[in-house]
């Protein structure tokens, strides 16, 4: 099947954000570019590193020398994973723009699904086949995600998943303001209405087995509320 499918003629931007993730990132900046090699001709592989204290930074300057592909950007403080996500688009150079997390979660070797149809759509959505996360967070992401549908009408899946692909063009023109888990909210609803075309696919979610989680702690979910309700007041 692939076959008839690559390679790919678009280039293709990849970003990985990452905040303190000397243990997962190496190895998926390895995978990411043995998967990509000999399918899409052109491409880069784009790590956000915001902020980290562990080593991250250190690791990836030095695998630069075995990855020519990969181009870190290092953010000296953290701004929050909506910062992080805001400076991949803001330096994605090619045709094709596809983020995920940095934690090891995905197969990166599912990116060739969204490869086989970006073409006919302006964006290929990921959902989370099965999330293998803390109870509590499946708990606050089903109740996040029926609110989000409610106030901004996005019928989506899954819309936090981290797998995620666009035409660069569907792009231009988007204006990032808000931070936190509502980056992909706003981007999303903005995209709405430009009536964009999308297609979800579902892709295999696996349990972290290195570092840690900060998007389910008390402190991250009242931000995030906060800002919901001012992207709210701003979009409608």
């Amino acid at each position: 099947m692939w076959n008839n499918l690559f390679p790919i003629m678009k280039s293709l931007t990849v970003f990985f954000p990452a905040h303190n993730e000397v243990e997962n990132i190496g190895q998926l900046v390895e995978k990411t570019n043995n998967v990509l090699s000999g399918i899409v001709p052109d491409y880069e592989i784009l790590v956000i590193n915001d902020g980290s204290t562990d080593g991250t930074r250190e690791l990836l300057d030095n695998l630069v020398q075995k990855v020519p592909r990969l181009r870190p950007i290092h953010h000296e403080v953290n701004q929050g994973y909506g910062g992080a996500v805001r400076t991949g688009f803001r330096n994605a150079s090619r045709d094709l723009v596809f983020f995920s997390d940095g934690d090891g979660q995905f197969d990166i070797g599912e990116i060739t699904l969204f490869l086989a149809e970006i073409d006919s759509y302006d964006a290929i959505l990921g959902y989370r086949i099965n999330r293998r996360d803390p109870f509590h967070r499946k708990v606050f992401a089903k109740c996040w995600g029926m609110l989000i549908r409610i106030l901004f009408r996005i019928r989506v899946r899954d819309l936090d998943c981290a797998f995620k692909m666009f035409q660069r063009s569907i792009l231009e023109g988007v204006e990032f303001e808000a931070g936190g888990a509502m980056v992909t909210v706003e981007l999303l609803a903005k995209l709405r209405k430009k009536n964009f075309r999308f297609k979800e696919i579902g892709v295999n979610h696996y349990p972290r087995t290195a570092g840690q989680q900060s998007g389910g702690s008390p402190k991250v979910i009242l931000r995030a509320f906060k800002e919901l309700f001012k992207l709210y007041g701003r979009l409608n």
